[in-house]
């Protein structure tokens, strides 16, 4: 935890003679961002390799061979280990393993085991998002959706959840949510809701996209990476999921909806003045031009083409698609290109473009750096040879359970690691290289590993007050984090059973 004091008050301090009110400034505890987390874990875990065993087993085709575990001797001292924890953030970007030594360096030759492909999709997925954002197609898309249905109130609820949804399940649409509540928070008060719908439509509708993430690169993509597996591994039952719970989430929403426009007392967040002020001035949305329609058309075929080219089609027995197999490499350059393009059709010219493309891949350095640190993580452990140890260690614990308990318990592994990394991308980096061979022993696909991470981190993540997301998002709808909790507790019991149904049966069916 950190401590941070609230500022000092301008007035002149006063003597006081009741010793039961100290004239003190209050000091707030806040919890520590995802990168001091993983310091803290990085420091940690290196200690904890003087004290843990070390180990290794067999492999076969980069799989380890149940049974086959077995103690090692490290021939690194005390400072190589110092130097292994001091390098750890350089590993964790372009670290190479020497094929003859096992061990991790940068430089060596090799099997590159660094994040620099991840590293930079992420920004190139960062510069392609702000690009179209500046040209403003995406917030008059969905003004223009949403006065095209204002007289069908229910079927425009479905549908602006399904559409943030949609982006949460495609590119992990987070941050980006905060520039739609201005539009929301007038459209649903005219409508006759109230400040709950108009933040939930857009925080329950992205983060349960993000929860059923199908080819979400920041953790779909990130989790299969770190496990050894493409992106399109796994992608039916996502997408089943996806569609099932959106569904549910959707159906939520309406009846809290109905509710509220049939007896407004019964509104978690009932109307203010300013409130009433705000439903009297709705405006009526601005046309889309045709730059806007074609910027929207390429965002779209954009996101389409990587789901084509990272799903196995011939793995499903689509035999008339072809299986491009395209992996970070490809796609971070189809990202750059449709960044430009995007930039150029919307009119921002040369100049605005570059702006955008730079603008954008900086926002997304933070989640970037995320991976490298996570990354940089696992090499200490496989240096230090404990990696394996550990496998040997959570086997053990799931060993005689069947292959829908073992999913299930994945999901309940990976719940409170989502709760103090709610970095996606850097829980995924963390937790993956250990949890996703446990698949091996237990007959499952690593991709069911994968899926049970993703639900868990995004199932937190509709609440959890370590995230800037939801924090920041109830601050500018004006809803009270309490009322908002009220809110989501039946629809996150609901969400946990859906889930846990979802991987045993994934595993069933496997």
């Amino acid at each position: 935890m950190t401590l941070q004091s609230a500022p000092a008050s301008p007035q002149p301090a006063r003597a006081r003679t009741d010793s039961s009110a100290p004239d003190a400034p209050r000091r707030r505890l806040r919890f520590p961002s995802a990168f001091t987390v993983l310091i803290v874990v990085t420091v940690a875990v290196w200690a904890l390799t003087f004290v843990i065993p070390a180990g290794r087993y067999d492999t076969e085709d980069g799989s380890p061979v149940p049974g086959t575990y077995h103690s090692v001797e490290l021939t690194t001292g005390f400072w190589e280990r110092l130097k292994d924890l001091f390098l750890a953030p350089v590993n964790g970007l372009y670290g190479v393993t020497d094929a003859g030594t096992g061990l991790t360096a940068p430089g060596g030759t090799g099997s590159f085991a660094g994040a620099a492909g991840v590293f930079l999709f992420i920004l190139a997925v960062g510069a392609f998002i702000t690009v179209t954002m500046r040209t403003g197609a995406l917030t008059t898309g969905v003004a223009r959706l949403a006065q095209r249905l204002h007289h069908r109130r229910t079927l425009l609820l479905v549908v602006l959840l399904t559409v943030f949804s949609l982006g949460g399940t495609t590119y992990g649409m987070a941050e980006e949510t905060l520039g739609f509540y201005g539009l929301m928070i007038p459209l649903m008060l005219s409508l006759g809701y109230d400040r709950m719908v108009a933040a939930t439509v857009v925080m329950v509708g992205a983060g349960v996209g993000t929860l059923a993430s199908t080819v979400n690169p920041f953790a779909t993509g990130v989790a299969s990476d770190s496990a050894g597996i493409g992106t399109g591994d796994g992608i039916v039952l996502r997408l089943v999921m996806w569609v099932c719970l959106t569904a549910l989430a959707a159906a939520y929403v309406v009846r809290y909806a109905r509710r509220v426009t049939e007896d407004p007392s019964r509104s978690l967040t009932p109307l203010t003045e300013d409130d009433l002020r705000i439903k009297a001035e709705g405006g009526e949305a601005a046309k889309l031009t045709s730059r806007q329609r074609t910027v929207l058309g390429l965002f779209a075929t954009t996101f389409l083409f990587m789901i084509f080219a990272v799903v196995p089609w011939s793995d499903l027995h689509v035999t008339f698609l072809p299986t491009l197999g395209w992996y970070f490499p490809e796609l971070a350059a189809l990202f750059i290109v449709a960044a430009v393009a995007v930039g150029l059709v919307g009119g921002l010219g040369e100049k605005g473009t570059v702006n955008a493309v730079t603008a954008g891949a900086g926002d997304f350095i933070g989640a970037a750096l995320i991976v490298m640190l996570a990354r940089g993580v696992t090499v200490i452990m496989n240096n230090a040879s404990v990696t394996d140890t550990i496998l040997d260690v959570l086997q053990s614990a799931v060993a005689d359970t069947s292959s829908g308990v073992f999913a299930v318990l994945m999901f309940a592994v990976n719940l409170p690691l989502a709760f103090f990394v709610p970095s996606s991308s850097g829980h995924a980096a963390l937790a993956m290289p250990i949890l996703a061979p446990l698949a091996d022993f237990a007959g499952v696909s690593r991709a069911l590993v994968v899926t049970a991470y993703q639900s868990a981190s995004g199932w937190v993540n509709l609440v959890t007050p370590t995230s800037a997301v939801v924090m920041g998002g109830l601050a500018l709808a004006k809803v009270r984090y309490d009322r908002y909790l009220r809110f989501m507790a039946p629809l996150m019991g609901a969400l946990l059973v859906a889930v846990a149904g979802f991987l045993a049966l994934g595993a069933a069916v496997r």
